[in-house]
């Protein structure tokens, strides 16, 4: 049985997770991945704005912030 994909939204803060598709694939998703954020990536929730918007993931040694609407195409499982 497959459990149901998370979004960033779905975290909290400390939270670790792992990517496992992209809902959509358009600009962003397209430099999400060129970005090394693939499929099969950790990501930690390293921040939260005081308003959701932006948040701060780190993978591959470095830290990325994106705004919701930019991370929307990630979907996640958590670890």
């Amino acid at each position: 049985m497959r459990r149901m994909a998370l979004t960033l939204p779905d975290l909290i803060v400390g939270d670790r997770a792992r990517v496992v598709a992209y809902s959509r694939i358009d600009n962003i998703a397209q430099r999400l991945i060129s970005l090394g954020l693939t499929p099969g990536t950790s990501i930690t929730l390293k921040r939260l704005a005081p308003f959701g918007d932006p948040v701060e993931i780190h993978f591959r040694g470095f830290r990325l912030a994106l705004r919701p609407r930019e991370a929307a195409c990630l979907e996640l499982e958590r670890l």
